[in-house]
Formats: structure tokens, sequence, C-alpha cells
């Protein structure tokens, strides 16, 4: 296998940025991703954690065992759905009418849990995204991408210098994304593509630190791993 096909569903647009720059610190192969949703040009499906709910919830009306076996998802080679674990915090009411009737028989959210530990709302989050998916277990060349409380922890953690005070606890850190962007100006880190195009190469370079302070990230790199692994078989 010379060049890996990754088909990404996330969140958002910053959020496949940061898990792009993981991978090329994590796979040792090069490899081409593509962005499944949010698609390119903006549809009906949207962005955030709805518009990931509502393609997994496409996806589970088809039918497939898995991702891996989806025909409309033809030549993949790995696939990572990424979702943050502060969902866990939010209710279905907040995607619409359409969004609350549809998860009517799935398990409720919010699910919030106490933080630390991070991994308490990730595996609740995680459970309710394999779900979604209709599927009781995620394949063999499935990972699952969980940050705590979101992506911006892990980029906090490849940025900022150890000592920095945004560093203690981001992984329970609800308003990171916020507290970054109104930082000194050498140190400032807005949500954005321009910004996070900027630091993109920091998290590849820094991705070892990134998995000592976040236990979402050394989870995440772990599966991915594992699942490379079996694509290469």
């Amino acid at each position: 296998m010379s060049e890996l096909r990754v088909a990404l569903i996330a969140e958002g647009p910053t959020d496949a940025i940061i898990v792009g720059a993981a991978l090329k610190a994590i796979l040792d192969k090069p490899f081409i991703l593509q962005t499944l949703q949010p698609e390119a040009t903006p549809g009906p499906v949207g962005t955030g954690w709805c518009g990931v709910f509502k393609w997994c919830r496409a996806f589970a009306g088809r039918g497939a065992a898995g991702l891996e076996d989806d025909p409309t998802l033809p030549g993949f080679d790995l696939f990572v759905v990424h979702l943050d674990a502060d969902v866990a915090e939010a209710s279905y009411a907040d995607g619409g009418l359409a969004v609350e009737e549809a998860a009517r028989a799935l398990l409720p959210l919010p699910c919030n849990q106490p933080c630390p530990p991070p991994t308490a709302a990730a595996d609740e989050v995680r459970k309710r995204l394999v779900e979604w998916l209709g599927l009781k277990q995620v394949g063999p060349r499935t990972v699952v991408c969980l940050p705590s409380k979101a992506i911006d922890g892990w980029l906090a953690a490849g940025v900022l210098q150890d000592g920095h005070a945004l560093r203690t606890g981001l992984e329970c850190n609800l308003r990171l994304a916020d507290q970054l962007a109104v930082l000194p100006v050498n140190q400032r880190v807005r949500k954005g593509r321009r910004d996070y195009l900027q630091h993109e190469s920091a998290v590849t370079r820094e991705w070892e630190r990134i998995r000592k302070s976040c236990t979402q990230a050394e989870r995440f790199h772990h599966e991915a791993r594992a699942a490379v692994a079996v694509a290469a078989r």
C-alpha cells in the first residue's frame, strides 16, 4: 500500500485541519485525507455536532454493517469520525425539531459527567456516536476521534509553552477556544481556518507533547495505529 485514502467525518473545517495534522504524526505512510462531512460546499446537513449527527443517521439508514462495508463509500483504507466531548453538554433540541425527532429513540443528551476525569464524558459521547451510526461497535478500520472538551485542547497543548495557565486542566475547559482568542497577540489563536492553518505544523511537530497532556489524543493515537495495521494487511 503506497498511499492511504482516509475518509473524515468531522464537526467542521477547523477540526479537519487538526485531525489531519495529528494523522501526519501518527501514520507512517503518506495519505490523502478526504472530508466527507462537512461538505466543501455548504449543504442541508450543515456543520457542528448536529451535522455529524445527520450524516451518521443517513449512514445508519443505508443499513451497512460498518463504514468499511458501505457501497456508497468505496476505496477508503481508513475512516475517522470526529466529535468533541463537549457534545455531552448539548441537547438534541439544540439542533431543531428534525434532530430532536430523529433522536427520540436514541440515548439521551445531555450526558455530561464530572471532569476530571475527561474520559467520563468522552466515553458517554462515544456511545452515542456509535449508536448514531446504527452500529454496536465501529469496524476495524474506523477510528473515533473524540477530543475533550474540544479539539482546541490539542491545539493549545501543541502551541502553548509548558507552564502556561491554559495548559492546566485543558481537557476539562469548556471555554478554551474563547480564552485562546483573547491571549496576547503573540500567543493568540482565533477559531478560524487561517489561524488553525498557521498552527497546523505545530500540532504535527508537538504531537508527542500533546499526547502527554491529552488523554483522548493518546487514545486516538493508539486506535489509529491499530486501524492502519489492519488496513495494511
